[in-house]
């Protein structure tokens, strides 16, 4: 249990949330970590909010030259993380502090590469929804194209195991694309706790866009980044749909 864990954290335009996460980190019972936050040119204070931060060496502060979106974020900051252990969490979601060391234990005693826990939903002003979102005790690589059941701000994958992961460069369901890439190399297990809380509703975010719009992102995630044909693509769309029908049946607590 002293290995780094590299958190990576893309932001923009989330001065007013971003604090709050990078405290969720720092009050973390696990402190070998560092946080490789990456902003995407924001217009905001972020650059205000952030700079208190910096004076703890394991925060580490990139900017990008031109705005380009979470995809290539993430991709420089996989690039730059020297841990073996990789953790996601946007700059607008908050872990429980002990987050780190359940997740690190439970994938080191039971020999998993690749890992999620439950999390809840809160809104805007951060106050608790009583939703509560699980997932599968178990994904495999048919399972992920199925739906993509872990939660972002929940995901810890084994880099040695893994090996780098760059995705293609698509301005949605990013987070995605990644999962899909490391269940080619392990399957995904659920740590059956909540350990995060996902920030849903906020303007901007993919939570608080219409359906439509999210079934043509997941199209395109499909067709251009995973390279199908169309009609896999098309079938690949439909299944999401089916299955995110019966995770809302299955998976969502209110």
């Amino acid at each position: 249990m002293d290995e780094l864990v590299s958190i990576i954290m893309p932001s923009y335009n989330t001065a007013n949330y971003i604090a709050a996460s990078i405290q969720s980190v720092l009050d973390q019972t696990y402190q070998n970590w560092e946080l490789l936050l990456v902003d995407d040119c924001s217009t905001d204070d972020t650059d205000a909010v952030v700079a208190p931060f910096l004076s703890d060496a394991r925060i580490r502060y990139l900017k990008n030259d031109r705005n380009s979106g979470a995809a290539i974020s993430r991709n420089r900051a996989l690039r730059e993380a020297k841990g073996r252990w990789i953790a996601f969490l946007d700059s607008d979601d908050l872990w429980y502090p002990t987050k780190l060391e359940a997740q690190l234990r439970f994938m080191q005693e039971h020999g998993y590469h690749f890992s999620y826990t439950n999390y809840e939903e809160i809104n805007e002003a951060g106050a608790q929804t009583g939703v509560l979102v699980s997932g599968p005790k178990r994904i495999t690589r048919t399972g992920i194209y199925n739906f993509c059941w872990p939660g972002c701000l929940t995901v810890m994958y084994d880099a040695e195991a893994i090996g780098l992961i760059q995705i293609a460069d698509i301005r949605k369901n990013n987070d995605y694309a990644m999962w899909l890439k490391v269940c080619q190399k392990a399957d995904c297990y659920l740590l059956d706790t909540c350990l995060a809380q996902y920030r849903r509703g906020r303007t901007g975010s993919i939570s608080s866009h219409h359906i439509a719009a999210m079934v043509s992102w997941h199209y395109k995630l499909f067709r251009n980044a995973e390279n199908k044909s169309p009609m896999i693509a098309l079938t690949l769309t439909a299944r999401n749909l089916f299955w995110g029908l019966y995770k809302k049946v299955r998976y969502v607590k209110r």
